[in-house]
């Protein structure tokens, strides 16, 4: 279910509280929330996610990326997110796509090469392609 990105980054679909435990038992200290609230019927809350992530003793970050695109604000706040973890992190939305999107964005910001990064997601099933052009002008 999870997809590995990196040594450090997991990505995945819409996950529900009881798959905090498989996450912990993989290295991961961090969850973050990309999808916003409701977007579907029948989606897990965003709290009851949190709730069992802190039960085990995990972090959590809500940053919530709808269809309207994404935003610097949001590359930032992964960014953020990311820095210094002690561990591996997990994120999800419905597909994994908003979350490596994000996570690939806040690399190229951070300096990361925009060819490495893209095959990073490549080896994880994720195109990322039309985001070429933009984490150029990322790095800087």
């Amino acid at each position: 279910m999870f997809r590995t990105l990196d040594e450090t980054m997991l990505v995945s679909p819409q996950i529900g509280p009881a798959d905090i435990a498989a996450a912990a038992d993989q290295g991961v200290v961090l969850i973050i929330n990309n999808r916003p609230e409701g977007e579907e019927p029948g989606q897990p809350e965003g709290a009851a996610i949190e709730a069992a992530a802190r039960a085990a003793g995990l972090g959590y970050v809500a940053i919530p990326v709808d269809h309207a695109g994404l935003s610097l604000d949001q590359v930032e706040a992964m960014g953020a997110a990311l820095d210094g973890v002690e561990g591996r992190t997990l994120a999800y939305c419905r597909s994994g796509t908003r979350s490596t999107y994000l996570w690939a964005l806040a690399r190229a910001r951070a300096g990361d090469s925009p060819d490495q990064i893209r095959a990073k997601a490549a080896n994880a099933g994720y195109d990322l392609t039309p985001l070429m052009g933009l984490m150029t002008q990322l790095q800087g």
